[in-house]
């Protein structure tokens, strides 16, 4: 999968999960951002950060095996697509 896809892709996947309405939010533009918590650009809290471990898990075939894992990898959308790439089955 093309890289710029598969930014795409994720950015559209966290939007259905979470139920976070079409913006301006652009892959570029949150890349280094925080994902989840009260200084996420997305709103994101923490029962959305379960819904999307499980998504992505289901999706790419990746396992995320514990709460303090899925901190590291949710930390911000370009450490969860750096997750993806490397351990994606699917």
């Amino acid at each position: 999968m093309e890289e710029q896809q598969l930014e795409t892709e994720l950015l559209a996947l966290i939007r259905e999960t979470c139920r976070i309405p079409e913006a301006e939010y652009t892959p570029a533009a949150i890349m280094d951002l925080p994902l989840i918590g009260s200084e996420s650009s997305l709103g994101i809290d923490s029962l959305d950060a379960v819904e999307i471990v499980m998504t992505v898990q289901k999706k790419y075939g990746v396992r995320i095996e514990s709460m303090e894992s899925s901190r590291v990898v949710l930390e911000s959308f370009s450490t969860l697509l750096e997750f993806i790439r490397k351990n994606r089955t699917v």
